[in-house]
């Protein structure tokens, strides 16, 4: 049956021809996710069929229905939205408030009772349409805002204990929320504030994971039994695809509505629920998924999720009391901290998309060693061990340090200075060991940013430590280079063998040249400022940089300029001789003209003379007749 003769029977408005029309259409196209034809002609008339049958399924769906009749047009709508381009009979405020109410979520509608036994596949055929139509269309986003559409799925997820809801329902309610609150900043303001977004979605994940809580910020698995004689680690069985299913839309919609917590004040309130979400966050990354894919792709949106919490809130990472298996640093469980670690290697060692993959974990571990200083102590005695290795280069090997020297030389900027930020944490933001681990040469880029390249000590509260100068690096500390951060092998003086003034000479040089660039618009010479900042340098500068050189190098330039008078007096002198032999030319040309040549030139200046005379004459003549008249 093709498209045309579906339509031609739903035209006709009888059910059960309708029925059999849908079933025959969606059965042939379940599978089918791409609607374009080779041929435009073909492209255009195919559309107009797919829309017209979208508006006749959406005006069946208006009617009283089988169950059967309405799953079959809901199942077509949910295939038909699939293209993006023909959904305009799904986006009217009609169209989208009967789906909603399909699908249980329409909001204030007194009209129409709540069934006591809801048909869950018709539910969920509707949550699937909406949500490709919100995913396709930013119209039917602005409708689902103005139906509240929101607050009825808040409603159900507050049912989370209840059995009647199956897994379908409960994700594509999560689905559908996620996908409003990423389009539209409204609807996450309305749910954080109106509908207490974090506390509803933390009890939300709480139920789906079966959490339970020994003491106020410590998470347990509900029906596992810990043993508490055991040495080994406490191993939790791995959650079911269809729970991280959820929780991964839980996380995914948190994330949403609190992604600038960090960087606003909040209240007690908040800063509590903000503590609850934080130790179930906690909870997820010391647990496992159903297959690596998934357990990676969990512990992605919890990490996520965790670095928009506010940072004096990560103190919940380090709160559950030391167990048998636990990794103990101070007296405190660093669990949580060695499993961020780990996965932010296993990230860095993959290589792969590393802005997305390792940046949010080792952004959460800067700062996290900021304000805790029991987290620096362990991290630091992981990653920046005391210096043994003193012949490579700092970003040599295989260490976790020479990984991340790496990093601060990569591309990408975000990456480099996220690197750099971390080992200067673990450092307390000392210029001198921050050099130490990493070489001059990789920490100059952070460094000129902080306005430390003068040294000294970035502002900060950490404590002391003890001194961590290995043996090794004590006998070597003098011979290490301090730019490359190892000792170097010994390279033959270039100077050896010059004078002092010969020495000076040639620095006099290199500061020409710099001029010479500079002024070129080459080179941008650059000086460090009185505040440690990089600061670019003018032929001005240069100038008063020369001429404030010592005794020595002025008699140097003195000596110079000399040798260049020299030359220009040489010049000179030469191109007097050069004009007095053109002059003895002329003159030896001139003695040797004949008397005919020369009678011409006579005759004329006889005539130019007697002109002269004549012209005297006449004035004389005038101012005697003047003086007559008077």
């Amino acid at each position: 049956m093709d498209l045309n003769a579906i339509i031609e029977n739903m035209e006709t408005g009888d059910q059960d021809a309708a029925l059999v029309a849908l079933q025959t259409y969606n059965k042939k196209m379940t599978q089918c996710f791409s609607f374009t034809s080779d041929q435009e002609e073909e492209r255009e008339d195919e559309g107009k069929f797919q829309e017209r049958l979208g508006a006749l399924a959406m005006g069946f769906l208006e009617r009283d229905l089988q169950p059967s009749c309405q799953l079959a047009c809901l199942e077509t709508i949910r295939i038909l939205s699939r293209d993006k381009n023909n959904v305009a009979p799904f986006i009217t405020q009609t169209a989208m408030l009967t789906l909603s109410r399909h699908a249980g979520i329409a909001h204030g509608d007194g009209n129409v009772p709540a069934a006591e036994n809801p048909d869950l596949e018709i539910i969920v055929e509707a949550l699937k349409s909406i949500c490709n139509i919100c995913l396709h269309n930013k119209v039917a986003v602005g409708v689902a805002q103005e139906l509240q559409l929101i607050v009825g799925i808040a409603g159900r997820l507050k049912q989370c204990g209840e059995d009647q809801w199956n897994h379908h329902v409960r994700f594509f309610d999560l689905r559908l929320m996620f996908l409003l609150t990423a389009q539209r900043v409204e609807m996450r303001t309305q749910l954080l504030k109106e509908l207490r977004g974090v506390s509803l979605l933390s009890d939300h994940l709480d139920a789906t994971l079966g959490l339970c809580w020994p003491d106020t910020f410590e998470v347990a698995r509900a029906g596992v039994e810990v043993d508490p004689d055991s040495d080994l680690p406490v191993r939790l069985p791995p959650f079911s695809r269809e729970k991280i299913e959820r929780a991964m839309e839980i996380l995914k919609i948190l994330f949403n509505i609190t992604y600038d917590a960090n960087r606003r004040e909040v209240d007690e309130e908040e800063a509590a629920a903000f503590r609850h979400l934080g130790a179930i966050l906690r909870h997820c990354l010391m647990s496992s998924a159903d297959g690596e894919d998934y357990t990676e792709e969990f512990h992605s949106h919890s990490l996520n999720l965790l670095g928009n919490l506010p940072l004096t809130c990560l103190d919940v990472l380090l709160m559950p009391k030391v167990q048998q298996g636990s990794i103990e640093y101070m007296g405190v469980n660093m669990d949580a901290v060695n499993m961020l670690l780990e996965y932010m290697e296993k990230m860095l060692d993959r290589g792969k998309k590393l802005k997305e993959t390792m940046l949010p974990s080792l952004n959460l571990l800067t700062e996290s060693a900021r304000i805790h200083r029991e987290t620096r102590k362990f991290l630091r005695m992981k990653v920046l061990p005391p210096l043994r290795d003193v012949k490579n280069l700092p970003e040599v090997g295989e260490a976790i340090r020479n990984k991340l020297v790496r990093l601060m030389t990569n591309i990408d900027t975000d990456i480099k200075n996220c690197a750099a930020e971390f080992l200067f944490v673990l450092c307390k933001e000392s210029v001198s060991r921050f050099i130490k681990y990493t070489g001059y040469g990789n920490a100059a880029g952070l460094l000129a940013a902080r306005g430390l390249l003068r040294g000294g000590i970035n502002p900060g509260i950490y404590s002391e430590d003890e001194d961590s100068e290995t043996e090794e690096y004590r006998e070597a500390k003098a011979k290490i280079n301090p730019v490359t951060g190892r000792v170097e092998d010994e390279q033959p003086n270039p100077m050896e063998g010059m004078t002092e003034e010969q020495k000076e000479l040639e620095a006099m040089k290199l500061v020409n040249m710099f001029d010479k660039l500079s002024r070129s618009n080459i080179i941008q010479p650059m000086t460090l400022g009185s505040d440690g900042s990089m600061t670019q340098m003018n032929s001005e500068d240069l100038i008063r940089m020369r001429d404030q050189i010592p005794l020595g190098q002025l008699n140097i330039r003195q000596r110079d300029d000399d040798e260049e008078q020299e030359e220009d007096d040489e010049q000179e002198e030469e191109e007097e001789q050069q004009q007095h032999r053109r002059q003895q030319q002329i003159q030896e040309d001139n003695a040797i003209k004949t008397p005919q040549q020369e009678e011409p030139q006579r005759q004329q200046s006889q005539e130019q003379h007697k002109e002269e005379q004549q012209e005297t004459q006449h004035q004389h003549k005038e101012q005697e007749d003047e003086q007559e008249e008077q």
